[in-house]
This record gives C-alpha cells, structure tokens and sequence, in this order.
C-alpha cells in the first residue's frame, strides 16, 4: 500500500518512507527496518525522517526499541471502491482536480 496521493509529491527519499510505514502502520518501523527498506544512505534517511516528523507526517515511540509509524491522515482509506473509478476518464480527472 502507498501514503495518499497528497503526499506523493515529497523529495523521493521521504515517500519511500512513507510508503515503507504505511505497509506496516501498526507495527511501525526501527530506523535500521527503515534504512533497509529504502535504497537511501543513513544520512539522506534521517534527514528525510527529521522533515516528516516535523510536518506531523511520522510519530516516533521510544521503549524498549525507538519505532517509528505513520500519522493516521497518511493512510490511505482500506475501501477497495476507492482504487475503482467510478465514470468515465473524464470524470476521474474532474475528481482529481476538484471540479
């Protein structure tokens, strides 16, 4: 599963993580899990990490192990009618650009 198209049009390195996080949104994701699940080096990762928590996009929990996981408003909506477009191209276009 992918973030919300909203948030498709980050820097690379931050809608890989994003996408990352959204797979295992319940179970969150170490920096290492991370690290491994995006082809980014460690500097570029934290980097990206440091901007999205700053944007409200990722929430950090520290305990035994610091996970990180995805805020809710990134999630997709599990409905499958959503992947299905009602109407026409013309309509899905319409939907897209909020006319």
């Amino acid at each position: 599963m992918a973030a919300k198209s909203e948030y498709r049009d980050r820097p690379e390195v931050q809608v890989a993580l994003l996408d990352a996080l959204v797979d295992r949104g319940d179970e969150g994701m170490t920096v290492l899990e991370l690290r491994a699940a995006v082809d980014a080096d460690i500097d570029a990762v934290e980097d990206a990490l440091s901007t999205l928590k700053e944007d409200s996009l990722i929430t950090v929990e520290s305990g035994e192990r610091v996970r990180v996981y995805p805020h809710e408003r990134v999630v997709p909506d599990p409905d499958p009618d959503e992947s299905t477009p009602s109407g026409g191209l013309i309509e899905t276009i319409r939907k897209r650009l909020g006319l």
